[in-house]
C-alpha cells in the first residue's frame, strides 16, 4: 500500500499517495494561488516564481484587493515594490521580543492601522528570513488583529527557494523559516515550479542540478573549470560577481578611473518619510550617486515598461543625450537614452515613499548577494572566497548558459548547498505533487467556485465574471463550448501535450481535463490526440493499466516507477 500525506485544504482533509516527479507550471500555481489558500511558492532559479506572484498581485488588484507585499531583504523588497517584513510588521532589527516590546509595537498607530487593514500578506525571499523573525512578525499580527490564528488570520503567500542564500545572522545556528511553529500552523500548500525560463543550455543546467542535489562529481567540476579564466582575460562589459564588498568597490573604482574623460554624476531624489526612503535606498541596485563616463560598462537595474531593457541587461555608455542623460548601447545592438525611473513603496494602494534615479549601475563588479533575482547573459564570477552555503549556486544560476560564464576561481564551499535543505527539498516536491493531483481531480467549475468564494470573503469583486460568462456562452460551429473546441483544435495541431498547453495558455492538467470532458460527450477520437504520446510510451502505460484494472492512477504511476506523469497516464487511459 502506498504511503499517504494528509493535506488540510480550506474546509476538508485529503489523503493522497506520495510522489515527487510531477511538473508544475506557472498557470497551475497561479490558479491555486487564486483560491486563497496559504501557499509556499518555490522552484529553481529561473522557474518564474516572481513572474507568477506578480501576475497574482495584478489579479488581486483587478479584483479590488490590495495585498501587503513584503520581502526578507531590502533588495528583494525593491524588486517587488514593497517593504521589508521587518518594517511592515514594526519589529525592525529586533532579534527577540519581550511582552513590553509587543505592546509597544502594537500600540503604534501606523502599525496598528497597516496591519488592521491588511487582508493578504506576501513575503518574498522567504529563504533569507529566520524562523525567529518569521515568528516575531506572526506575534505582532496576532496581537494587533486580535485573532489567534497565524498572522492574525491573514491569507499568506511565501515565495522563495531554500537552496539560495540563507538568513543573515550573527548566530550560525540560525533556523530557516520552515522550522518555525508558525510555518506549521499555516498549513501551507506547496507549489513547486519546475519549468526553466532562464537557462537554455542543457549541459549547464545539468551542472546546476547537480549542485542543487548535492551530487557534484568530477565531471561537473571539470565542466565548470573549462570556463576558468585568468585576471587579464576579463570580458570588457560583463559584470563581475564577488563574495565580498571590498572586491566589488575596488574593481568598480579602478575600472572607471582607467577611462578617459570627465565623470558625470547623477544624484538620487526622494519623496516620503525618511525611514521608508532609507529602506528603498538600501534595496536599490542603482547607487545614490551614480558616476559614469563615456565608455563605461553598465547594467540596467530595472525593467523598461516598453520592453527595451530588463533588470540585468548589459551595455556601454556611448554618449549623452538631452539634459545630459546617458545613451546606452546594449549588447543586442539597441541604443537607449536612459531617463530616471522611480522605485516606489506602496501600501494599501497608496505610494508611501519613492526614489528616482537613472536605472543603471557600473557593471564591472557586484556582490553575489545583490545579484540574487537577476538574469545575465554573461558574468565573470570569482568564487575563490565563497563562505556561505548557496553562494556559488546563486552566482552560477544568474547566467543563462555556460558560454556566458567566466570563472575566476572556485573553492570547496562554492558548490555546496545547505545539507539540511537536501532532504527538505524532497518534502517540498512531494507536497507539491500531492497538491497537483488533488487539483487535477477537481473540475474547472469547482476551482472557479473556490476562487469566487475567496474573492468575496476577502472583500473583493470577481474580476473574471464577464470573461467567464463569454466563455461559457460561446459555442463553436461544431456545437462544443468554446473552451473545449479551442483545446481540441490546439491538441490536433500540437506536437506535444506541453505544446498544446502553451498554445492555450493553460496548465497541462487542464488540457487533459478538457480531453476527458470531450471523451465523456463523445466528441474525442484517438486520432485527435494519439500523436502526443510516443508509441513505446503508450504501450508501456497500456500494460500497466491492464494489470491495475481500476480507476485509480496512483498504482499505475508507482508501477511505472514514476517515469511518466499522471497527465500522460490519463491521456493513454483515454485511448482504451
Amino acid at each position: 500500500m502506498s504511503p499517504t500525506l494528509h493535506v488540510l485544504y480550506v474546509d476538508r482533509e485529503v489523503s493522497v499517495p506520495i510522489w515527487y516527479s510531477i511538473l508544475m507550471i506557472q498557470g497551475e500555481a497561479l490558479s491555486i494561488l487564486k483560491t486563497g489558500a496559504n501557499v509556499f511558492l518555490t522552484g529553481e532559479p529561473g522557474s518564474g516564481k516572481t513572474h507568477t506572484v506578480n501576475e497574482f498581485i495584478k489579479w488581486l488588484r483587478a479584483s479590488g484587493i490590495e495585498p501587503s507585499v513584503t520581502a526578507a531583504t531590502g533588495i528583494a523588497a525593491t524588486h517587488v515594490g514593497g517593504m521589508t517584513l521587518h518594517s511592515w510588521s514594526g519589529i525592525g532589527i529586533s532579534e527577540f521580543l519581550t511582552r513590553a516590546d509587543v505592546d509597544r509595537i502594537a500600540s503604534k498607530e501606523h502599525i496598528a492601522r497597516r496591519l488592521g487593514k491588511a487582508s493578504m500578506l506576501i513575503i518574498e525571499e522567504i529563504s533569507m528570513l529566520s524562523a525567529t523573525t518569521f515568528e516575531m512578525a506572526d506575534i505582532i499580527c496576532r496581537e494587533v488583529r486580535r485573532v489567534d490564528a497565524p498572522f492574525g488570520g491573514l491569507t499568506v503567500v511565501l515565495v522563495g527557494d531554500f537552496f539560495q542564500l540563507p538568513p543573515v545572522s550573527r548566530d550560525r545556528g540560525v533556523k530557516f523559516a520552515y522550522a518555525s511553529k508558525t510555518w506549521q500552523d499555516l498549513h501551507l500548500i506547496t507549489c513547486y515550479l519546475t519549468e526553466q525560463y532562464r537557462q537554455d543550455d542543457a549541459e549547464f543546467f545539468s551542472v546546476l542540478s547537480a549542485v542543487r542535489s548535492g551530487e557534484v562529481g568530477a565531471s561537473h567540476h571539470e565542466e565548470l573549470m573549462k570556463r576558468h579564466i585568468d585576471l587579464v582575460e576579463f570580458p570588457s562589459n560583463a559584470p563581475k560577481l564577488f563574495s565580498h564588498n571590498a572586491d566589488v568597490d575596488r574593481i568598480n573604482a579602478e575600472e572607471l578611473a582607467k577611462l578617459p574623460g570627465t565623470i558625470r554624476k547623477f544624484h538620487m531624489s526622494s519623496k516620503g518619510k525618511d525611514s521608508l526612503v532609507e529602506g528603498l535606498r538600501r534595496g536599490c541596485l542603482s547607487p545614490e550617486t551614480l558616476e559614469l563616463k563615456e565608455g563605461a560598462a553598465v547594467m540596467f537595474t530595472k525593467n523598461s515598461p516598453q520592453g527595451k531593457f530588463v533588470n540585468g541587461t548589459l551595455g556601454v555608455v556611448s554618449g549623452w543625450g538631452v539634459d545630459s542623460q546617458p545613451i546606452i548601447n546594449t549588447k543586442s545592438g539597441l541604443s537607449v537614452t536612459v531617463e530616471p525611473m522611480e522605485w516606489q513603496l506602496e501600501e494599501q494602494g497608496k505610494v508611501r515613499a519613492s526614489i528616482s534615479q537613472i536605472p543603471l549601475r557600473l557593471a564591472y563588479a557586484m556582490t553575489v548577494h545583490k545579484s540574487q533575482g537577476m538574469s545575465m547573459d554573461a558574468a565573470v564570477i570569482d568564487l575563490s572566497k565563497a563562505f556561505e552555503y548557496g553562494q556559488g549556486y546563486v552566482a552560477l544560476s544568474r547566467v543563462r548558459r555556460l558560454s556566458g560564464l567566466y570563472l575566476m576561481g572556485l573553492n570547496e564551499r562554492a558548490l555546496q548547498v545547505h545539507p539540511e535543505i537536501l532532504g527538505k527539498d524532497k518534502d517540498f516536491r512531494i507536497a507539491s505533487a500531492v497538491v497537483q493531483e488533488t487539483f487535477a481531480a477537481m473540475s474547472v467549475t469547482e476551482v472557479v467556485a473556490m476562487q469566487k468564494k475567496f474573492v468575496k470573503a476577502i472583500g473583493g469583486t470577481w474580476a473574471d465574471k464577464a470573461v467567464l460568462r463569454r466563455t461559457q456562452n460561446k459555442k463553436s460551429a461544431s456545437g462544443l463550448p468554446g473552451r473545449l473546441a479551442e483545446t481540441l483544435q490546439a491538441v490536433r495541431g500540437a506536437k506535444s501535450l506541453r505544446g498544446a498547453a502553451k498554445i492555450r495558455a493553460l496548465a497541462i492538467s487542464t488540457i487533459v481535463k478538457h480531453l476527458e470532458e470531450l471523451a465523456g460527450i463523445g466528441k474525442l477520437t484517438r486520432a485527435d490526440f494519439a500523436h502526443l504520446v510516443p508509441l513505446e510510451v503508450t504501450s508501456e502505460i497500456h500494460e500497466a493499466l491492464a494489470v491495475n484494472n481500476d480507476e485509480r492512477l496512483s498504482p499505475v504511476f508507482h508501477a511505472l516507477g514514476g517515469r511518466h506523469s499522471f497527465e500522460t497516464i490519463r491521456l493513454v487511459r483515454l485511448m482504451r
